[in-house]
């Protein structure tokens, strides 16, 4: 299976399956004298991780992080940094009754196609369990991004058909960590978790939407045609588990307004270009632009319910497949972190590109 590495000069290559020994990854490109917090790391590890609330799967990991290479004495030296994440809690007998079923909306039926055969615990590979190695290297990511104040804020803007009513200019980010749906506003966050508990206890699971608020980017990151800034950010969030849409700055609502409507005006403040709105989302022929970097990413329902469902076998015969395991019943409180380290390893990549970084 190809395909395993993200990145052009900042890259990341992840390996492991959701039940086997470990996952893990590569990171290549990491500028040498870069001091590496590793409570940081395990910090955002730690928003990832499973079984961190009632209302995400409650199956019991410790995510730590091990370092095999690539730091030394605290400081990063520029060769591969190599880490592991050993899998604690495996349960493949959970999955023993879909070893030749298949999940409806799973990955099982195209694995099987394509390549012959499948891990079925957990969905091996294409669990999102791989997620958790991304999240390592957006932490360093993001640690390399603070050197040029460069900051990444991502939380849960709507649940099912619920959403929040405002811009993201009109909360506090930062107040996102307050409560375990990883929103900014606490009353949103009440009201959802409650409907989510409701959903948990009928045996199924619902979708919802992240929002990602990039600042103080550069002006020029990225490049027309093939590397547009906006294009790498839409494939990092579109590889992500169970995500079915991506929309940077008015996005599909801008499809409804005029040209005189939607245009960002120029203006020159303390010396500086800037717009005096921000519809393009910071990104303007695929380059940056200097204002605020935002973009919403669409999470479906996870696939796995606790309800029997009509599916058929690898021999094509008709099955039932029953709901068991231990799943989120929404995914988002769990993707806000991803959805920041996918951003993180965009931004350092295309830093890199622009320039020779010297820490």
């Amino acid at each position: 299976m190809a395909a395993n590495t993200f990145g052009e000069i900042f890259r990341l290559t992840s390996f492991g399956e959701s039940h086997g020994v470990a996952l893990g990854g590569v990171i290549d490109g990491c500028p040498a004298g870069l001091k590496i917090d590793l409570a940081f790391i395990q910090n955002e590890l730690d928003r990832r991780k499973p079984g961190q609330s009632e209302i995400v799967t409650q199956r019991k990991e410790g995510d730590t992080v091990e370092f095999l290479s690539g730091i030394f004495e605290g400081v990063s030296t520029g060769t591969p940094i190599g880490f592991v994440i050993r899998n604690e809690n495996q349960k493949s007998k959970d999955y023993a009754h879909i070893k030749d079923q298949y999940r409806p909306s799973h990955a099982d039926f195209t694995y099987q196609e394509k390549y012959g055969i499948r891990d079925y615990r957990g969905g091996g590979r294409s669990s999102a369990r791989e997620t958790a190695s991304r999240v390592v290297a957006g932490a360093i990511g993001k640690q390399v991004l603070a050197h040029f104040n460069i900051s990444i804020q991502a939380y849960v803007s709507a649940v099912g058909p619920h959403q929040l009513d405002s811009s993201h200019t009109e909360y506090d980010l930062s107040a996102s960590e307050n409560n375990i749906l990883r929103t900014p506003d606490s009353a949103f966050a009440d009201k959802m978790i409650d409907y989510i508990k409701e959903i948990r206890k009928a045996g199924d699971t619902v979708g919802g939407a992240v929002t990602c608020v990039i600042k103080g980017a550069p002006v020029g990151l990225g490049a027309p045609v093939f590397d547009k800034l906006h294009a790498d950010l839409g494939k990092a969030m579109l590889s992500i588990n169970a995500v079915k849409g991506f929309e940077y700055g008015s996005g599909f609502e801008g499809t409804k307004m005029k040209g005189s409507e939607h245009n960002d005006a120029f203006q020159v403040e303390a010396g500086n270009v800037s717009t005096s709105t921000n519809r393009s989302g910071g990104i303007q022929g695929g380059i940056s632009n200097g204002e605020d970097i935002y973009f919403n990413v669409a999470f479906k329902p996870v696939a796995t319910i606790m309800q029997d469902q009509s599916s058929v076998d690898k021999d094509g015969s008709e099955v039932t497949v029953a709901g068991k395991g231990r799943h989120d019943p929404c995914v988002v409180p769990r993707a806000v972190p991803i959805v920041e380290a996918m951003s993180a390893l965009v931004l350092v990549d295309h830093l890199l590109r622009n320039r020779t970084i010297k820490l």
